[in-house]
């Protein structure tokens, strides 16, 4: 056949790729593009076109040319070109046989997006419900982008049954997930999170039929599924960083909760409500609308009050530790942090003051980046001799990504006279981590190795040997959540330098320099708060 008349029958077939078969479904002609870079058109001549195809497409594509008459056209064949490292491409093959080239048949192709990533591999994981929406956040950096965007939740009931049937049912599995990864938002951004559920991030506009497509990919496998879906709308309401924070967020609480029985109705609730608290967690910290409480840390050896911690109250909310862990989910923690210390520098400025110190809390996010570091020396910087009366205590809910950035900018905190300490040493497993890498003046023991401290001697033996080498290393060691005589007893004989707690006092408005005289009640539930 005439270079020219391919040509007109690939222009006829309106398709990206025309290929020629033999009668053995052997390619012996291509023009056009090819699956993937690494695979050009010119690759698939002298190959058969079957093993090119992913999952069932083989069998689908002899299929499709037993039952093509001569001078006939087939349907459209959905199939996944295989591009190599457990990546594939979405096509259509349409099959004709023009009178000028049988028995041959021609084969034209339509690439539908780019390729994706399927299977479990270390270059090519499944995306988790999670990381499907990190994937949804590198489609929409670009803050003009605002298409409307909805999650998908797919149930394709006999999924299960139909993976443990056999060879067949492993691949209709293969091929369904493919099917679904393709119809989502860029081919990349769907997740599985059952045996028989998957969420997708899709364009609300795109009307691609991938229930259809999941029924006549069970059909072609001789078996049957009956997939439905719901959907959730997602409203930027904003950047679209935050709108995709906030996507993540109401996901995971889905999931922690187990409310996906019926997720197109707890889905968007959990994101409705989560841009809502965003939104008046963004006007909380514009306008400050917070307080904060001050509990005395006292020296074990002398009983003074050696400084305060800064703890934020929200109202009558109290504690705001779910809130903080939205923030910081969110990315809205750093200016939260900024916006304590503004109000802790604002009480040591206060007339009667005195040399009063304060600990203020920062996560580790907001040292990710030198913002946080370079906005708090500003503040500080026409009262320099302020910076020796602040502490700050690097918390562990968020975990420092970088040990040695972070310890270049607490370094810059420390050299202009502030105090730098590690909150809640022993509650993650960063701790040592954190000793180890950054350069501190002092570790704050978690409350968990202190309550029970009586009668635990494993606590005390660890405590002790915690102390021992915060000693050598010259960093000062505080205790918090103590209740009693005889615990802050222990502690002072163990070595531990300050302590913390209901036994020297509460959280209160207004830092209190002298000490309750009589021991406090225990606590009941109570929940300590960020700074």
């Amino acid at each position: 056949m005439p270079m020219r008349a391919r040509l007109l029958g690939l222009a006829f077939a309106a398709a990206d790729l025309l290929i020629e078969l033999d009668d053995q479904g052997m390619v012996v002609f291509a023009l056009g593009s090819g699956p993937c870079p690494k695979l050009p058109c010119e690759t698939l001549v002298g190959r058969p076109l079957g093993e090119q195809l992913f999952g069932g497409g083989a069998y689908e594509l002899a299929s499709r040319l037993n039952e093509l008459a001569p001078g006939g056209r087939s349907p459209s064949v959905p199939v996944l070109f295989n591009c190599g490292e457990k990546r594939v491409r979405r096509a259509t093959l349409r099959l004709f046989q023009l009178p000028d080239v049988a028995p041959h048949v021609s084969c034209a192709v339509q690439f539908d997006g780019p390729p994706y990533c399927v299977g479990d591999t270390n270059t090519c994981p499944v995306l988790t419900p999670v990381a499907l929406l990190e994937r949804a956040h590198q489609v929409l950096t670009d803050p003009a982008d605002n298409r409307p965007l909805a999650v998908s939740f797919v149930d394709v009931e006999g999924l299960e049954a139909a993976s443990a049937s056999g060879e067949a049912g492993e691949r209709l599995a293969a091929r369904v997930e493919a099917a679904l990864q393709s119809a989502s938002l860029d081919g990349m951004s769907a997740g599985r999170l059952g045996p028989e559920r998957f969420a997708m991030l899709r364009d609300r506009i795109d009307q691609t039929d991938f229930l259809g497509e999941v029924r006549e990919l069970a059909l072609s496998e001789g078996l049957e599924l009956f997939p439905r879906a719901t959907e959730a709308a997602v409203e930027h309401g904003g950047e679209p960083l935050n709108a995709l924070r906030a996507l993540r967020f109401a996901v995971e609480g889905c999931l922690a909760d187990g409310g996906l029985d019926r997720p197109e109705v707890t889905f968007q609730a959990s994101l409705t409500r989560t841009l809502r608290e965003a939104d008046a967690f963004r006007s909380l910290v514009r306008t400050r609308d917070f307080d904060l409480h001050y509990q005395p840390i006292v020296t074990l050896s002398t009983g003074a009050v050696h400084h305060f911690e800064a703890l934020a109250r929200f109202g009558k909310s109290g504690g705001p530790a779910a809130v903080i862990h939205m923030a910081e989910e969110l990315a809205l923690i750093e200016g939260f942090d900024l916006a304590v210390v503004e109000k802790a520098l604002a009480r040591l400025r206060r007339p009667g003051a005195g040399l009063m110190k304060f600990a203020v809390n920062v996560s580790g996010a907001s040292l990710s980046d030198d913002r946080y570091v370079e906005a708090l020396l500003r503040m500080t910087a026409t009262q320099p001799e302020e910076r020796r009366r602040l502490f700050v205590e690097v918390t562990e809910s968020t975990a420092l990504a970088e040990l040695d950035a972070a310890n270049r900018r607490l370094g810059a905190l420390r050299a202009a006279g502030i105090k730098v300490c590690i909150d809640d040493f022993g509650a993650g497993a960063a701790s040592y981590d954190y000793l180890r890498g950054l350069s501190v003046d002092a570790v704050k023991i978690d409350g968990r190795f202190v309550q029970n401290l009586e009668s635990d001697p494993r606590s005390q033996t660890m405590i002790a040997h915690l102390v021992g080498m915060c000693a050598d290393l010259k960093v000062e060691t505080i205790a918090e959540m103590i209740e009693t005589q005889s615990v802050a007893d222990i502690l002072r004989n163990l070595g531990v330098d300050h302590g913390q707690g209901w036994f020297f006092g509460k959280a209160e408005p207004e830092p209190r320099t002298t000490l309750p005289v009589n021991e406090p009640i225990r606590r009941v539930g109570e929940v300590v708060g960020w700074g």
